[in-house]
């Protein structure tokens, strides 16, 4: 303890032949140079070069639909034919294509994912989002990966961008924003089917049907399975943390003729997760979502969006000092309505604004060593945004635009921000910008106890004066296309953190004479700073490279005259360097052979105020696919090679598990 509680809810074999395809990726280059490569009609509709990945339209940076060369953001792509071609069995696998992100997986379910530092377990700085709904957690403001899941064969694209984004999308956008966005219904027709197992990966299986109720309405229902073995125990043995989830869902989109277009769609899911610590969680939820949108000309439209989620959440909890073992269980649910209308008056500028209104009702049957107090809990968020992008001339655009939320804990919060566009030519592109963003505060930063009162003494509590953390963030970046072959991206970052969260002792204890009950202050500030670099060159038709290398320098400290009993170690266990290169290359007879090695610095953890260290690593992924005809599919995939077992995250302790390296075969089949 004082760190954060812990949410902890037959490998090895021989990778010879695995990781001699990759190390000799040159040899088949060599001999697939000589003929002429096959690739279905299916894979050339998906694959984009890379002059057409620079004018792919995204949305989250402006909102709006813009060209990746001209948005001013650090923002990176990946595409769902990234993704197949990756092999990724789960979003966090297909979330490691992004080289601006840190992934760190640290059991056989759990993730620590963040970008431009603050990497945690219950990381709280990147909000991440699926078709517009909110994934997160008030308890800690974090993302339960285990809970999100889909079928990966209908994501259409995963938008990553480092860097915050409070001024469109609010709270908890601090460090950056993920948007993964589906496939509409009508790009998802026929039958699809995919199934496989493996070392880890025991079993998997889904399916996809897609038809039309009506000329102009689409639908897809879908369905998912995966059983996932534990991973290895850093003290040996098999880790207890095996994993299974089903996950099944809908979507319909309607596109009359006229002006509108709808969208209805939903997913339910089960997952229940082996805890390292002891027993079983049990998750289990689902959300309905709903989007009407009308276009009034090319330069005016308007889109409203409301969505329910419900989450329930089953936790064992493990004996704490003076407390039982026991059981929480948090039920949420969660209404959220956004209204957002977008004009461009010529000339003048592109103007968009939106109103937004979040209810929580968030019910809590506390533990003995874990509780939350008030154990029920309704919250109210609103919101509105406005954001002016103005042409100062042909090639030169200024952006301002800030959100205004207002929370139960700390009112109102102001998030603007100013970014500005130069365009060298048009195929170069020059931007900065200066944002503020905050984080607002959590159930666990104000309402935890642990253990419950009631049993002998508080180790930990929250803190009732707790405020939002702020950042004030300076960035340059530059974007290019360099000839026809190569394009590069360099984003620097310079970061001024306030208010950031730390944990404090109270005076002794009358009785026991002990400084408890620590609780969460705001005496931590800093600064960081780094770039990101990524370059993807085409050698020939047929074969792709990314190489990616970011950079990250931290200089976190506590206030003078304040304290932290975690000496600002507990939410900084970031990677000073990291480096990936990945190949993607078209081989003869329909063959496919990808891989992607990756080289992680080391990160030194927090142990109760004491810093512990997770040595650097390199590690190595390899996809080797065959499509003998444009319906079928088969695939066999590696991950881990160069280590039987391998730490990439966790707290020093009996539960610390490593990852295992794992082999995988599938089979996917289109009609």
């Amino acid at each position: 303890m004082p760190s954060l509680p812990e949410r902890k809810f037959s490998a090895g074999y021989p990778a010879a032949f695995m990781l001699g395809l990759a190390l000799n990726l040159s040899v088949f280059a060599g001999a697939a140079g000589a003929q002429t490569s096959t690739v279905s009609p299916l894979s050339a509709l998906k694959r984009l070069s890379l002059e057409e990945l620079l004018v792919l339209e995204v949305t989250s940076v402006s909102k709006r639909p813009e060209k990746l060369l001209e948005a001013a953001a650090a923002i990176q792509v990946i595409t769902g034919e990234d993704i197949r071609r990756s092999g990724a069995s789960n979003l966090p696998d297909a979330l490691r294509l992004a080289n601006s992100l840190d992934v760190a997986q640290e059991g056989a379910h759990e993730w620590a994912i963040s970008t431009r530092g603050f990497s945690s377990d219950v990381g709280n700085k990147l909000l991440v989002l699926i078709d517009g709904r909110t994934v997160y957690t008030p308890l800690f403001s974090g993302v339960f990966w285990d809970r999100q899941d889909y079928l990966l064969e209908d994501l259409d694209r995963i938008e990553v961008i480092s860097g915050p984004g409070g001024a469109l999308w609010g709270a908890n956008a601090v460090n950056g924003v993920i948007n993964i966005t589906t496939k509409s219904a009508r790009d998802t027709q026929g039958l699809y089917l995919e199934a496989g197992a493996g070392t880890r990966l025991r079993g998997f299986g889904g399916v996809r049907y897609g038809g039309m109720l009506a000329p102009n309405v689409a639908y897809r229902i879908y369905g998912k399975f995966t059983d996932r073995d534990g991973e290895f125990l850093a003290s040996g043995g098999e880790a207890p943390d095996s994993w299974s989830m089903g996950q099944a869902g809908f979507r319909i989109d309607a596109e009359p003729p006229g002006q509108d277009s709808f969208t209805l769609q939903g997913d339910f899911y089960r997952n229940d997760a082996g805890i390292t610590t002891g027993g079983e969680a049990r998750t289990s939820g689902g959300n309905i979502l709903g989007r009407w949108s009308r276009t009034f000309t090319t330069e005016s439209d308007l889109t409203l969006q409301l969505y329910y989620d419900r989450t329930h959440l089953f936790l064992p909890t493990p004996a704490m000092f003076f407390a039982p073992p026991g059981h929480l269980r948090d039920d949420l649910d969660t209404y959220d309505l956004d209204f957002q209308h977008r004009l461009e008056p010529g000339r003048l500028g592109r103007f968009i604004w939106g109103l937004g209104y979040r209810f929580t009702h968030d019910v809590v049957e506390n533990a003995p060593a874990l509780a939350f107090f008030p154990p029920r809990l309704n919250q109210d968020l609103f919101s509105g945004f406005a954001q002016d992008e103005i042409s100062l001339r042909e090639n030169l655009t200024l952006t301002l635009g800030t959100k205004l939320e207002h929370n139960d804990y700390t009112g109102f919060e102001v998030e603007p921000s100013g970014r500005l566009q130069w365009n060298l030519t048009s195929r170069q592109a020059l931007w900065a910008a200066v944002s503020r963003a905050v984080r607002m505060p959590s159930r666990i930063d104000r309402d935890i106890s642990q253990p419950a009162p009631g049993y002998t003494i508080v180790i930990l509590r929250g803190g009732s004066a707790f405020v939002s953390e702020t950042l004030l963030a300076y960035e340059l970046g530059y974007r290019a296309q360099l000839g026809s072959r190569t394009t590069v991206s360099l984003s620097t970052f310079y970061n001024d953190y306030d208010d950031l969260r730390s944990t404090s002792i109270s005076p002794p204890d009358p009785v026991f004479n002990l400084p408890f009950p620590f609780f969460f202050e705001n005496n931590l500030e800093g600064e960081t700073y780094g770039f990101e670099f990524t370059l993807n060159h085409q050698i020939r038709d047929g074969w792709r490279l990314q190489l990616g290398y970011n950079l990250l320098r931290e200089d976190l400290r506590i206030k003078p005259g304040r304290m932290d009993f975690n000496n600002a170690l507990n939410e900084t266990s970031d990677p000073g360097r990291q480096f990936s290169l990945r190949s993607s290359l078209d081989l003869p007879g329909r063959v496919e052979l990808d891989a992607g090695f990756r080289w992680v610095d080391s990160r030194v953890i927090n142990n109760s105020g004491v810093a512990a260290l997770i040595p650097s690593y390199g590690d190595l992924d390899v996809r080797l696919g065959w499509r003998p005809t444009d319906r079928i599919e088969f695939s066999l995939v590696g991950r881990g090679l160069l280590h039987d077992h391998h730490l990439e995250y966790g707290r020093p302790g009996p539960a610390l598990t490593e990852i295992q390296q794992s082999l995988l075969g599938k089979l996917s089949w289109r009609y």
